[in-house]
Order: C-alpha cells, then structure tokens, then sequence
C-alpha cells in the first residue's frame, strides 16, 4: 500500500512540475495579480511590501500527500518592485498530512543579508540556508505596523482543497532561468 502510494505522489508531483512550468510572460502576469490580491486582502499589505527588501511571489504552490506528502511551485523575486529572478519551490515531507491543495504564498525578505543570503545561493533550503515564519494575518491586523521579530516571513493565502499541514521546513528553492 505504501510503495502505490509512494507511487501515486510521485507521478502526481511528476505532473503538477511539467504543468506548473509556466511560460515566463504568463508567469510575470500571475506574480502580478498575486500581488494585487495580496494588496486588497491583507490590510496595510501594499505598504508593508514596499518597506521589505524583496519578496517571492509563488502564485500557485501545489501540495499533496498523506503520511508522506510534497509540494511544488514556480514564483519571482521582486526586488524594487521589478521581477528579478525566477525560482522553483519544492519540497517533501513525512509525518501527519492529509489532502491536496492550491495557495498562494509571499515570502517577504525584511532584512538586505537575508535577501542577499536567499540570491547567493542556487539551492536554498529551509531550516539550512535560513527560517520562514508563517505570519497569521488575519483579524484586521495592519501589517504596514507590525514589526516582525523574524528576518524572512511568509504568508497563505487564496487556499483551495485541503491539506492538514503549513509548513516549509525543508523546502528547497531552485534558481530558475526563464527565456
């Protein structure tokens, strides 16, 4: 049961790669509308993005699994509110998971070494190269007024499916080259 299983993740992460390989224009254009449903939803989000030193946009990050899941997606680095770098985000996991969904995520670079540390490198991982607090924003919290106690955080948003795990421990983050 397990080894079918095993088998089923890996064909569905096998597809959801090849699908997930966006064209670099239909990419640029999912950063974008990602960021401006992140604007509207998350109050103060505009500003808040504007004070970082650049953040990675995955439109659609792919996650699967039970007992043994993983996930994938395609984003950009914005820095000075330009696209500057494309990255891959994949990852794989053992413990309690159940489901398959679909979010959003933007992961916000507050510090210039984090940022520098995260573009230095063509293979960043999770819990390695650097930590990612997840940020619950809900409430009507402000986030142009928090001051985060973290260097790089993250935020979910635009969930579809369900998936009874939030984690990026051990998410690896590729260096991508789009023509």
């Amino acid at each position: 049961m397990k080894k079918i299983f095993l088998l089923f993740t890996l064909l569905f992460f096998v597809g959801v790669e090849s699908a997930a390989a966006e064209d670099k224009n239909v990419l640029d254009l999912q950063i974008k509308n990602t960021i401006q449903r992140f604007e509207a939803q998350a109050k103060g989000g505009k500003e808040f993005l504007e004070r970082t030193s650049g953040y990675l946009v995955i439109p659609s990050l792919y996650k699967a699994g039970f007992i043994v899941g993983g996930g994938y997606g395609e984003g950009g680095l914005v820095v000075g509110g330009k696209i500057v770098d494309y990255y891959s985000m994949i990852s794989a996991s053992i413990g309690f998971q159940a489901g398959a969904e679909k979010r959003s995520i933007i992961i916000a670079f507050l510090t210039p070494q984090a940022l520098e540390s995260f573009r230095q490198s063509n293979k960043w991982k999770v819990g390695i190269n650097g930590s990612i607090a997840f940020v619950n924003w809900g409430g009507g919290v402000d986030l142009s007024t928090v001051d985060f106690k973290k260097s790089i955080v993250a935020f979910a948003f635009d969930n579809k499916g369900i998936m009874a795990n939030l984690s990026l421990d051990g998410a690896v983050f590729n260096k991508l080259k789009k023509p």
